[in-house]
């Protein structure tokens, strides 16, 4: 089984929305975990509209790389250019993939403007997972 970390700043939205796509695209056929340079929480607006998707994040937990030293990866996103600038030394093998996506986290407006800043990014963040899983898995 494969195994992949997304990989964010804070592990709050971009890499938490990314690895609810991973495990509903993989299935079994990858181990999905993801982290953060920092740690932020999970943040409800990410899990709300997940689920007006159909993917269930609300038991993720927000973590952080250094936890996740001893796992052998297959793969690492970093889905933020944060991520993989300030990225600490992660001793891996694994082969690395990049995409910068907005972070929805710094949207501005109402309500309803915000949320719309996070449905545009769960669905660029839905298109490239699907096309990760299709090319890589």
């Amino acid at each position: 089984m494969k195994k992949v970390l997304v990989l964010c700043t804070g592990n709050s939205c971009r890499s938490q929305i990314a690895e609810g796509y991973l495990r509903h695209f993989t299935g079994s056929k990858a181990k999905i975990y993801s982290a953060g340079v920092e740690t932020h929480g999970v943040n409800p607006k990410a899990i709300a509209i997940m689920k007006e998707d159909g993917i269930d994040i609300s038991n993720h937990t927000s973590n952080n790389i250094d936890e996740y030293y001893n796992i052998d990866f297959d793969f690492v996103i970093t889905v933020c250019d944060n991520a993989k600038e300030n990225c600490p030394f992660f001793p891996t093998k694994a082969k690395k993939f990049h995409h910068n996506f907005p972070d929805p986290a710094k949207a501005l407006g109402n309500d309803d403007e915000v949320f719309e800043e996070f449905r545009k990014v769960r669905n660029l963040i839905k298109a490239y997972c699907s096309d990760f899983a299709t090319q890589n898995l």
